[in-house]
């Protein structure tokens, strides 16, 4: 995986503002949600597309546009790539932060 690994619940700063990795992940939740019109989803670090309904190519597109237009960056294609589950985006978003 091209960002780095980061240990679990690590607070990040940004703007002078502390982000916990957990309340990253209920923010990328939010973000899936209202994506995929779907208010059942619950992601884990473990995650995958297979585990989520309607989490195909053209949403994945739009997952990502989402979440780089809340956290302000952009992913490149090799990050977006290197993904196996929403755990190892979770890093990539901590690692740009």
């Amino acid at each position: 995986m091209l960002c780095s690994t980061l240990t679990r619940n690590v607070l990040f700063i940004k703007n002078n503002k502390a982000l916990e990795r957990k309340e990253i992940l209920t923010q990328v939740n939010e973000i899936f949600k209202d994506v995929l019109d779907n208010d059942d989803i619950v992601l884990t670090d473990a995650t995958t597309a297979k585990d989520v309904e309607d989490w195909d190519s053209l949403n994945h597109i739009q997952l990502i546009v989402a979440i780089e237009k809340r956290y302000k960056f952009r992913f490149t294609s090799k990050e977006i790539h290197s993904w196996e589950n929403v755990g190892q985006m979770i890093d990539c978003i901590l690692a740009k932060l």
